[in-house]
């Protein structure tokens, strides 16, 4: 309580604070606001049957489900942003870029906004075409003007969102994409528990096994996000001059969990590209294809089947994505230019490779973590019978993650104000 009046009494941090609020109100406001032309009934029906924008809608919101204006949420600018985190390790001039401090970083944000324009459009285009292979009606007939005034105002709801994003990002409380997930997904939880509906006595037993499952969840994704293996680096002495500088006992920390929620994203995307695809082809002429699309649709609506590919494709880009963001090469250089050394390992390569290799052994049981986290959810519904309610491991990875580093960065800000009136 006595950090909570510390932040109200400041008022630039107070004021931070209440903008913050304003613009997630403003997106949870945007996200109700239907695209016109679209059956709501009939939207929710087959959203229902569809596993396929699962993850889309948490990124959107629920605005996908609603098809507002914001359906597509900030979706697109996320690929866009992993697709340039990948493209700075492989291509050198953006490696170079990024080296440059505040202003490489300005201009890859720069690549990566006008990225997410033409993802934005392609993605409308391909969502509205997937709608229309519905076999109940949810947009009628499209005619081509319609078609292009659904793609612009979709377009212009991702961009919308990715500016608000930003607005939020500047005012130090928490990264803005993150936040509106976060909004999204704790918006989303009335609707959830509306739906509960407990008829038997067996089903209160399943309710509170349900909810002891979300707080050890929780717990676990509080001690996995906080987790980290630190590695000791001393620094030589040396001197400048008539001062001797160095000779500090330190740590390296390492985080468990490098990759955070992409491996997540990564997987999902891969493996609903198959029935994604499959949607299109199930109104062909030729019936070769539309039992092939088919069969592949019910191969992958096999809970049991889909799980397994899930789990092993999330541990598969845990340790891909983990080996693409930490850079040995360049941290192991770092500590040698500034004269540290880890006891033990002699600097340079033999250092590089002592830490690849005791990142990939922590990397383990963040890559089982993950995994679980993503199967949860089946998990739960298979034991518990609660298909209305069910742990979603992603969403609480996401909001614990959001939660944390937001705390984390208010209590920097008290800090800085501490420090500068002690000064």
């Amino acid at each position: 309580m006595s950090t909570l009046k510390q932040i109200w009494t400041l008022p630039d941090l107070r004021n931070r604070i209440l903008f913050v609020l304003a613009m997630l109100v403003i997106f949870r406001l945007a996200s109700s606001v239907p695209i016109p032309g679209v059956d709501a009934e009939n939207l929710q029906r087959f959203f229902r049957g569809n596993q396929i924008f699962g993850l889309m809608n948490i990124f959107s919101g629920g605005g996908l489900e609603r098809f507002s204006v914001v359906a597509m949420g900030v979706a697109p600018y996320i690929t866009s942003s992993i697709i340039f985190q990948l493209l700075v390790m492989i291509v050198p001039r953006l490696e170079a870029l990024q080296k440059e401090g505040e202003y490489g970083r300005q201009k890859i944000n720069q690549y990566t906004r006008y990225l997410t324009l033409p993802l934005a459009m392609i993605q409308a285009y391909g969502m509205i075409l997937l709608l229309r292979q519905s076999p109940v009606p949810i947009l009628g007939d499209l005619s081509l003007a319609n078609m292009a005034m659904m793609i612009l105002t979709l377009t212009a709801g991702t961009i919308f969102l990715m500016w608000i994003g930003e607005l939020i990002s500047e005012k130090k409380i928490g990264n803005g994409i993150s936040l509106m997930i976060f909004a999204g997904i704790v918006a989303s939880l009335p609707s959830s528990l509306q739906t509960l509906q407990i008829i038997e006595s067996s089903q209160i037993i399943n309710l509170l096994i349900f909810l002891a499952i979300t707080v050890i969840t929780i717990l676990a994704v509080v001690f996995m996000t906080e987790g980290q293996r630190n590695i000791p680096v001393t620094y030589a002495r040396r001197v400048r001059g008539v001062r001797m500088m160095g000779g500090v006992d330190t740590h390296l920390p390492l985080r468990v969990n490098q990759a955070g929620v992409i491996p997540i994203i990564f997987a999902i995307s891969v493996i609903l590209f198959p029935p994604t695809i499959a949607h299109f082809f199930l109104n062909a002429r030729t019936q070769f294809v539309k039992d092939a699309a088919q069969a592949v649709i019910n191969f992958f609506n096999d809970t049991a089947i889909y799980g397994v590919f899930y789990f092993l494709l999330v541990i598969g880009f845990t340790y891909f994505y983990t080996s693409v963001v930490f850079r040995p090469d360049q941290i192991a250089e770092n500590l040698q230019k500034q004269g540290g050394f880890i006891p033990g390992i002699r600097p340079g390569k033999s250092t590089a490779e002592f830490l690849y290799a005791t990142v990939m052994r922590i990397n383990f049981p963040a890559a089982i973590f993950l995994g679980a986290i993503a199967v949860l959810p089946l998990v739960v519904q298979q034991f518990t019978g609660l298909r209305t309610l069910a742990v979603g491991g992603t969403s609480l990875l996401i909001v614990v993650s959001v939660v944390l580093e937001s705390i984390k960065q208010i209590q920097a800000q008290l800090t800085m104000r501490d420090y500068e009136d002690f000064l």
